[in-house]
């Protein structure tokens, strides 16, 4: 899957902004309300209604007006007072054509509701992130919440706190350390630092982006201290609203944040020409993403203009990289022809989003409708490659494991378990089974 997403959900929409009054708000008296999310990849995923309809979107700081894409012949959304726009963000693509619409409803759970949200629609059935997020992604939504509540952020219970911010309290703790947030255009930035070589930490102010998966993105800049460390590799960093965005994969030596330090972090410098839609970076030098994020529960105060963070039990965990260099993602669905026997006693784990149709011969076979995972890209000079792995084979099975009992999630886990672990992929490729084999090698030595 291309992992580092979509891992790059950065998206800037420029065109001019009409609000129209909305606003999200509670019930009377009530002071806070909280929601149950999914966390995948480091993104947040929320159950929003949209006129009535259950759809699921990104919480995304760093986007404006919420975004739908996505939308399946089996969707089916009434919007209000629709016209066409011009909409711009990441990537190396044009501005696109899209749709905005006004005068919609937006709830979460009954009790918290915009009855006059602004939305953008976007019709390019290739800006598409279910097939790699591996469950159903109608779209992205961020300020308007941002704006309007606290957002307390659980990322270790996955749920979020949504405080009406006329009552709410800051609570104190020692664990707790409050930092500055700056707000302009809508977007949140955060002062940082990192340690790249020699012990030197370079302060970089950065966009606070829950809609990137990846850990940190640094803008090459030499003057500053910037530059792309020696140990690094060409890769695919995620997907944006006009495009792919490609870089160099690298590691820090540390990223500090307020007085928390986290040491050899992820981190990456992507190409400059994906941002060559958006006007101004200001004083930016980069973003921070769900990687980082998620090693926290955060306090999202934008009335204040602070953000709050304390460790969670995630903090300690290693990053996360592609290890086997192979991107993954849905590509529709297959048969898979399974005998009684050899399934008996198999606790499946399959995707309900994505569904599974189940037929019963009378040869006690079991034939499953079950979601198709391919390659989608390679990255060149990785253990895959070199095992002669090519984008477009499906996957079968990874160590034996048939991969329709597993999330995507989970595939993406055994492709690259830890450094010096075998791998063995079983694939389809013009209609013959083929087995692959490679080490998981260090990418910095």
């Amino acid at each position: 899957m291309r992992s580092s997403l979509i891992y790059g959900l950065l998206f800037a929409i420029l065109s001019p902004i009409f609000t129209f009054g909305q606003v999200f708000s509670l019930p009377e008296g009530d002071r806070s309300l909280k929601v149950k999310f999914e966390l995948i990849n480091n993104l947040i995923v929320l159950p929003i209604e949209v006129n009535g309809t259950p759809l699921s979107f990104i919480l995304d700081t760093g986007v404006n007006k919420p975004i739908i894409f996505s939308l399946t012949d089996q969707d089916s959304v009434s919007l209000n007072n629709v016209r066409a726009i011009t909409i711009r963000g990441l990537g190396e693509g044009e501005a696109i054509e899209a749709l905005s619409s006004v005068g919609n409803e937006f709830r979460i759970r009954e009790d918290m509701v915009n009855p006059n949200q602004q939305v953008y629609v976007v019709l390019d059935r290739d800006l598409n992130f279910s097939t790699t997020l591996g469950v159903n992604v109608h779209g992205i939504i961020g300020y308007d919440l941002f704006r309007d509540f606290v957002v307390e952020i659980n990322y270790s219970a996955q749920h979020i706190k949504f405080h009406d911010p006329r009552y709410y309290q800051q609570k104190k703790s020692k664990k707790c350390e409050t930092l500055p947030l700056t707000i302009i255009d809508n977007k949140a930035y955060l002062d940082g630092a990192v340690v790249l070589a020699n012990d030197k930490e370079v302060p970089v102010n950065l966009l606070v982006d829950t809609g990137s998966s990846d850990a940190v993105w640094l803008f090459q800049d030499i003057e500053k201290g910037l530059g792309v460390p020696d140990s690094h590799y060409d890769d695919f960093l995620g997907k944006g609203l006009n495009g792919d965005i490609f870089g160099k994969r690298t590691k820090v030596e540390k990223v500090r944040i307020g007085n928390f330090v986290l040491e050899d972090a992820k981190a990456a410098f992507p190409e400059m020409n994906s941002f060559s839609l958006i006007k101004n970076l200001g004083n930016r030098n980069g973003s921070l993403g769900g990687e980082i994020l998620r090693r926290f529960n955060v306090v999202f105060n934008y009335h204040a203009g602070q953000v709050t963070l304390k460790k969670n039990n995630l903090f300690r965990e290693p990053f996360r990289y592609n290890l086997s260099g192979i991107e993954v993602q849905h590509n529709g669905m297959r048969y898979v022809a399974e005998s009684l026997a050899d399934a008996s006693g198999v606790a499946y784990q399959e995707d309900d989003s994505f569904g599974n149709v189940q037929l019963l011969l009378e040869n006690r076979t079991r034939l499953s409708l079950v979601p198709e995972i391919i390659v989608s890209t390679i990255r060149a000079g990785s253990p895959a490659a070199e095992a002669g792995l090519q984008e477009g084979d499906v996957i079968l099975a990874v160590n034996g494991k048939p991969v329709h009992r597993y999330k995507i999630q989970e595939v993406i886990q055994m492709l690259n378990e830890r450094e010096g672990k075998q791998v063995r992929v079983l694939i389809e490729r013009y209609n013959k089974d083929l087995l692959f084999s490679f080490v998981l090698k260090k990418l910095f030595e």
